[in-house]
């Protein structure tokens, strides 16, 4: 696969710019430990039980996190696409093993960052350690809880709807199967749901 790495290393500054502003020093210092990886359709990035080591930008593509009970049923925690950074936080930060798996649902590029040569540049230098407070607030703590509320509050139509308004395009790159256990439903209601809505438009 063939690609423009500076449009990826752009888009990946503006993402961490638009959380805080960032010195052109410290954005050399967090390009000089990117390394590109490429993911065809179906490769996994991270196993289950693997202890991760990198922060994955997605410069292209859709990932999904899922966790796979005893009798095979799989349930996807989280679908990831362009220009997110994503990562299996809680194995990085403890070094433990990771608790779900990351796949590619499309050939997929990824901007990986060694999180132990990450977080070193964090304390190191304070607009860096700026950026990943205010990151980790937006994306790791509100909205979890955001989507932990949804679950509970909002009816799966709505659930759906706030997903095509985040991601306009979704239905089209990702299967129905794992929108709707994104969502929490069986891919039957996503079926109603889907019909429902283009009767009323």
């Amino acid at each position: 696969m063939t690609f423009n790495k500076e449009i990826y290393l752009t888009n990946l500054k503006r993402i961490i710019e638009s959380s805080y502003p960032i010195s052109e020093k410290s954005w050399k210092l967090i390009e000089n430990i990117a390394e590109f990886q490429t993911l065809k359709k179906g490769e996994t990035l991270l196993q289950y039980g693997e202890v991760a080591k990198n922060l994955h930008f997605i410069a292209k593509g859709v990932l999904r996190t899922f966790i796979t009970d005893e009798q095979g049923n799989f349930y996807n925690k989280n679908l990831f696409l362009e220009n997110i950074l994503a990562g299996s936080k809680v194995s990085l930060m403890l070094q433990t093993p990771s608790n779900f798996t990351i796949e590619a649902l499309e050939d997929s590029i990824i901007i990986n960052l060694n999180y132990k040569k990450y977080m070193e540049l964090v304390y190191e230098n304070d607009d860096l350690k700026n950026f990943y407070i205010a990151h980790l607030e937006k994306h790791w703590i509100i909205e979890k809880e955001q989507r932990e509320v949804a679950l509970v509050m909002q009816n799966a139509t709505e659930r759906y709807l706030k997903l095509l308004e985040k991601h306009p395009d979704i239905a089209e790159r990702v299967p129905l199967l794992h929108i709707a256990s994104h969502l929490g439903i069986t891919p039957t209601q996503l079926s109603r749901i889907r019909k429902s809505i283009e009767k009323d438009l």
